[in-house]
């Protein structure tokens, strides 16, 4: 059996620094990670952030992972890391057990951070399973990690933030997009996102969903056509693209299933992808000494992961007896950026849905 402070599940932006601030309180930090490297979905982004400059705007993702590592071995002394390691479920008595390097390991916390990110959500359609049809993260992963491009001519539907970002990041690596499709009357990512597309002949249609991806043993068209205000297909109105990718990106859906076995109190919430945890405003669950940060706890951009996770850390690891000599100033400061970053219209859908989970602080 293996002892420590605090186990933090998930390596992605939120984990690294819940870690961080953890183990800057002075709290013993398990951080285990399934995968070979550190960073999550940040180790796939070369476009620049947005937010302040404590959220590292205008730095690119994967140089915001080197930062948060180099970050986390400040404190290398109270800090162990498993990697390729996958967490196997949280029991009754606190006790958490990992597959790691084909060992099987039992650790007991006083307490556990969750922050297992999100996966991509899919669309049903005939032939959704041809060879040449991609979610976004697969794609990204594709070129901005192993450096191959996934095809010559690519459809890509979904106009949120990673549609449009990712779609410039195909024409950057020389792949003809051909089209943007979006099922909802608007567009969803930032409009400066989308004014650099169209600026570069790309065409985004609005209120159109795919009908079917044709080909015999790999991608060859895609059909798409319009659709009502009831979100029903408009006979008539289809248009065909031969493509050899189709890149889906209609969001994401939380990573729940560690929290949901360890009996954690759930609600169904739209607007933050799914189901998610109900927790107090310190990130603490309806279990006691379980926690919460980041797109598990609702899908949002990765600087508000990164402020969920210092915050989530910090509380952490005052309530198992760790408190930060600056608690009170940092978690004040870590609240304030999260309301930035959730103000305006462009935050109103996240306020709405945070609302619906957040319970009083005991």
């Amino acid at each position: 059996m293996k002892y420590v402070d605090l186990a933090v599940i998930g390596g992605g932006p939120a984990g690294l620094c819940a870690a961080i601030s953890a183990a800057s309180s002075g709290a013993k930090v398990l951080l285990v990670d399934r995968n070979r490297e550190l960073g999550g979905q940040l180790v796939k982004q070369t476009h620049m952030f947005f937010g302040s400059e404590k959220q590292y705007a205008s730095t690119r993702g994967i140089n915001i992972a080197k930062i948060l590592l180099d970050d986390l071995m400040k404190f290398e002394n109270n800090v162990e890391i498993m990697t390729n390691a996958t967490v196997l479920g949280i029991y009754e008595d606190g006790v958490i057990s990992i597959d790691y390097d084909n060992k099987y390991i039992k650790v007991n916390p006083k307490a556990v951070l969750i922050a297992t990110g999100a996966s991509e959500k899919v669309l049903g359609f005939p032939n959704n399973d041809l060879p040449g049809i991609y979610g976004a993260g697969a794609v990204q992963t594709l070129m901005n990690v192993y450096g191959i491009r996934p095809g010559n001519k690519v459809l890509m539907v979904g106009a949120g933030n990673i549609g449009l970002i990712v779609s410039y990041q195909l024409m950057q690596a020389g792949v003809k997009v051909s089209a943007i499709i979006d099922a909802a009357p608007r567009i969803g990512g930032y409009l400066v996102h989308a004014s650099k597309i169209r600026r570069m002949g790309v065409p985004i249609l609005t209120g159109y969903t795919i009908k079917e991806a044709i080909g015999d043993n790999c991608l060859e068209k895609a059909v798409i056509c319009k659709l009502d205000k009831e979100w029903k297909p408009i006979e008539g109105t289809e248009l065909e693209f031969d493509i050899d990718v189709m890149c889906i990106s209609v969001g994401l859906t939380p990573l729940t299933e560690l929290i949901m076995q360890a009996g954690c109190d759930m609600k169904y919430v739209p607007e933050l992808g799914g189901l998610v945890p109900i927790r107090d405003a310190n990130y603490q669950t309806t279990k006691e000494n379980i926690y919460v940060a980041g797109d598990v706890s609702g899908v949002e951009e990765a600087s508000s992961a990164m402020v969920e996770g210092y915050l989530a850390g910090l509380c952490a690891a005052k309530d198992i007896g760790f408190e930060h000599k600056d608690y009170a100033q940092l978690r004040e400061d870590y609240i304030s950026q999260l309301d930035s970053l959730r103000s305006g219209a462009v935050g109103e859908k996240i306020r709405s849905g945070i609302s619906k989970i957040v319970r009083e602080v005991i």
